[in-house]
């Protein structure tokens, strides 16, 4: 299993950024897929889940309304669109997927929001 994100960066408050999870070495398209996110001193936390067929999704109170998981099980990818960013949404992001008990997690990509 690998996962690879990358997306992430640089952005002044209000911007969006869009993370992308390319999977690999497993059936994408059977598990469901997951964003966290760690900031500096900060446990990891659960940033949005998404189902294998992308048809249920949900999403930390934090990022409601601002941020969209999404997937695309022919190209083996899951994406988080973020938008309106703001400071405190600063951190690395993983994906992860969890498959017979054993969860699996990205190297992560760090995105960075100030002005």
């Amino acid at each position: 299993v690998q996962l690879v994100e990358s997306g992430g960066g640089l952005a002044q408050p209000g911007e969006s950024l869009r993370l992308s999870c390319v999977a690999s070495g497993f059936t994408f398209s059977s598990y469901g897929m997951s964003w966290y996110r760690q900031a500096p001193g900060k446990e990891r936390e659960l940033v949005a889940t998404i189902s294998n067929a992308g048809s249920s999704t949900n999403y930390a109170d934090t990022v409601k309304g601002r941020f969209t998981i999404s997937r695309d099980n022919a190209e083996n990818t899951v994406y988080l669109q973020m938008n309106s960013l703001k400071p405190e949404d600063t951190a690395v992001y993983y994906c992860k997927t969890r498959r017979w008990g054993i969860d699996y997690w990205g190297q992560g990509t760090q995105v960075t929001v100030s002005s």
